[in-house]
């Protein structure tokens, strides 16, 4: 028996975000056509912290299994996540991986599946608000999905701010260039990505533009939310990647009981093309990124395939 065991370190060495992108999409056509098996995550909880469990089974991926991660607020060592992949059809264990970079990867490939499906297919500059794992994985789905030619990018941290644009403009060979102020960052972009951790609204509506796209992967409770309310009211369309999960969050959704919360739809009716993505070229439009369980299964099932083609590349086989 043979199974993989994969931690961070693979994962940055073997991904590549264009097929976990195209992995993502297909999972959102499983959930469009009533294949994907994806209940909302669910804790364990103890005084001091909880396990959270998400699973989710992709059938025509073939594919089943679970993510687990914790809550403790310590300084311990070993606050990883663990994600497992069965064979769906024969419950075969195929493999685990360890680390939090799977998970950033994941939410990243959501929203570059996102702006695939919303975004103006002639959108050139992106702006940024936040400058975490978050945003680098967001950053990167977003140039493998459109032709970006310029980043803005801001944080309430100059060192951060500056740190962020020399490494992604390095790393990607882009135009990464640090705003000032968040309103610098976004009044001309064509997408917008808010991916912090701040619970109160890091941009004004009155800033963007007509046409704009918005990922939406910070907090966005009733408690706190990174995205201006004013903002679903100027959308054309709202979506999200999970309803149900959306609706099963202990503290309610920053939408929920507003004029918007029925306009939401899931992105997957979007790829599936029963919904559009936007009506015209003005459209504002908008994604709020709350986490489709089974993602991360079909994610580290995909990188297990590109690990296991790298490991036949270097025993010289090509088929």
């Amino acid at each position: 028996m043979s199974y993989q065991v994969l931690t961070d370190t693979d994962v940055l060495r073997l991904t590549r975000m264009k097929p976990i992108i195209e992995a993502i999409e297909r999972v959102f056509l499983e959930q469009a056509n009533a294949t994907l098996v994806s209940p909302p995550r669910f804790q364990l909880k103890t005084e001091n912290g909880s396990l959270v469990f998400t699973a989710g089974a992709a059938t025509t991926e073939n594919v089943i299994g679970f993510r687990v991660y914790d809550t403790y607020s310590n300084e311990h060592l070993g606050h990883e996540q663990l994600v497992s992949v069965f064979d769906s059809m024969t419950g075969v264990f195929k493999g685990v991986v360890i680390g939090n970079l799977l998970g950033a990867i994941r939410t990243g490939a959501i929203g570059g599946a996102a702006i695939q499906a919303m975004s103006r297919p002639d959108a050139k500059q992106l702006a940024i608000i936040g400058t975490g794992m978050q945003a680098r994985t967001q950053l990167e789905a977003a140039i493998a999905v459109r032709d970006i030619e310029q980043v803005l990018v801001y944080s309430r941290h100059d060192e951060n701010r500056i740190k962020f644009t020399e490494e992604m403009s390095e790393k990607f060979d882009l135009d990464v260039i640090p705003a000032d102020s968040a309103k610098k960052c976004v009044e001309k972009a064509d997408i917008i990505i808010c991916a912090t951790n701040s619970r109160s609204p890091v941009i004004d509506a009155d800033w963007i533009k007509p046409g704009v796209h918005i990922n939406t992967v910070g907090p966005k409770s009733m408690n706190g939310h990174e995205l201006p309310m004013e903002a679903a009211r100027k959308s054309s369309v709202l979506s999200t990647d999970s309803l149900e999960q959306l609706s099963a969050y202990s503290t309610p959704h920053f939408l929920a009981n507003t004029p918007y919360a029925q306009d939401i739809v899931q992105l997957s009716d979007i790829i599936a093309g029963n919904k559009p993505g936007r009506t015209s070229m003005n459209d504002v439009t908008v994604f709020c990124s709350v986490g489709l369980s089974g993602t991360e299964v079909v994610v580290a099932h995909e990188i297990m395939k590109m690990a296991q083609n790298k490991t036949y590349e270097g025993m010289g086989c090509t088929n």
